[in-house]
């Protein structure tokens, strides 16, 4: 845990703004980082001796209740109560009016897509700097994704760029909080409201983040989650649909259990409307009900140890930490991400940087890449079912407008770090600001 003054307490009694505010009011006092020495990567003693935090991390409180699931047979939401107590306490969570657990983080976007009327031959627009679901599952809708450039110094969909790229198929926004970080969701809402779209949020790296005071994931049509192993509230797989709509979210739930009535969806008969199982189940809930126990104390040290590295990462030049977008707004993390300018680090590589940086003992990526030029991009836009869908002459159109030189950018700069080595210690931050101080002083060892 962090080593700082303040007590959960007192930051469960400040909220995010004032969390934020007294984080900001820290008085950063400078560290005497020791730099000198020989690279580890040339032979020279590592930085971090020590071992970083496992994750995830299991409560083992939780596994009487497994067992007596497990006993009882109830393993499937359709006998059990465990799936419908996450959907409560998550709603409660998000601020939001209704949840529906999912399978995955990739289904819950399949269902939103599906639900809000996404189908064949649309178009929806998409971040490009994403992982693979977010635009795979637009493809599994039969629509077209299209990307919208990149703003480097966020990471987010650039909202000056969506209006360009709207065309008469648009049906849909998707935006991506990345990471964690929070998109303008205004900018975004605006545009939509003004074309007549539907928003799905991807906040499937998101948990407990916020926009100007409103949870990530509330702010569009639909939000959706993920809750994979690697995630910041893990279950192995799992995910979710947040919204405030119950005729919406009635379809959500009756969709995703293979078109079942549910609410508002009528039963004219046993399956009244298309379906497909993606349900949560009772032993991913019960997991999730435990990881929630933590998920508050986690979200506040990441945030505190992130506005640290923040601070010291920016005085070293070539070190860019992301740039928040304007508002009230909290990030949760899922990555710490920053920009390594190899200009201004004496034109280090950023490979080298990272093969460096790991050799210290410090955990490291690049991140996302060029994803907009991905493979299976060119094979869903070969195959048959597309060329029915769309005219030789918009697939051409598309490859042609598929230059994101935002993203480009940004794909070759991008470091980042996991988010559960933000869970340590305030020497533990000041392990990575030493090593990266010792790399930059030896820089000239470096280069080719």
């Amino acid at each position: 845990m962090t080593d700082n003054k303040f007590s959960r307490r007192e930051m469960i009694a400040t909220g995010t703004i004032g969390l934020v505010g007294a984080m900001a009011n820290l008085s950063f006092n400078p560290v005497q980082f020791s730099v000198s020495g020989k690279l580890a990567i040339r032979g020279g003693e590592k930085v971090r001796l020590a071992a970083w935090s496992e994750w995830p991390v299991w409560d083992q409180r939780a596994e009487k209740e497994v067992i007596e699931m497990l006993r009882s047979g109830r393993w499937w939401r359709g006998n059990g109560e465990s799936v419908e107590e996450f959907e409560k306490k998550y709603a409660e969570i998000m601020g939001a009016q209704r949840c529906l657990a999912t399978a995955s983080g990739t289904t819950a976007l399949l269902i939103a897509l599906h639900v809000l009327g996404v189908d064949a031959g649309d178009e929806v627009l998409v971040s490009p700097y994403t992982f693979i679901a977010t635009y795979n599952v637009i493809f599994m809708n039969k629509a077209l994704p299209v990307f919208v450039d990149t703003d480097p110094e966020t990471f987010l969909i650039n909202p000056a760029k969506i209006e360009e790229r709207i065309t008469e198929r648009t049906s849909a926004i998707l935006p991506v909080h990345i990471y964690g970080l929070p998109v303008d969701m205004d900018k975004v809402n605006a545009i939509a409201k003004k074309h007549n779209l539907k928003v799905v949020e991807d906040a499937c790296q998101a948990w407990l983040g916020e926009y100007k005071g409103k949870k990530l994931g509330t702010l569009g049509d639909l939000g959706c989650f993920s809750f994979q192993n690697s995630k910041n509230l893990p279950t192995g797989e799992g995910g979710a649909i947040v919204g405030n709509n119950h005729e919406i979210m009635d379809l959500c739930h009756s969709f995703h259990n293979c078109g079942r009535p549910y609410g508002t969806v009528k039963s004219t008969s046993n399956y009244p409307i298309r379906g497909s199982n993606r349900r949560m189940q009772q032993i991913q809930a019960i997991t999730l009900l435990s990881q929630m126990n933590r998920i508050y104390l986690d979200a506040d040290t990441r945030l505190i140890n992130a506005m640290y590295l923040d601070k010291k990462l920016a005085e070293i030049p070539g070190i860019v930490p992301y740039k928040m977008v304007e508002g009230n707004n909290r990030s949760a993390y899922h990555m710490y991400p920053f920009r390594f300018i190899s200009e201004k680090f004496g034109n280090v590589k950023r490979e080298k940087f990272i093969e460096a940086l790991r050799a210290e003992g410090i955990p490291c990526s690049a991140g996302y890449g060029r994803q907009n030029h991905d493979g299976l991009i060119e094979e869903a836009l070969n195959s048959k079912g597309y060329k029915r869908l769309f005219p030789e002459k918009r697939l051409k159109q598309w490859r042609e407008e598929n230059i994101l030189p935002g993203n480009d950018q940004l794909s070759g700069e991008v470091v980042t770090f996991y988010q559960s080595i933000l869970l340590g210690s305030r020497s533990d931050m000041d392990d990575i600001i030493n090593a990266i101080t010792k790399i930059y002083e030896n820089k000239v060892y470096l280069l080719d």
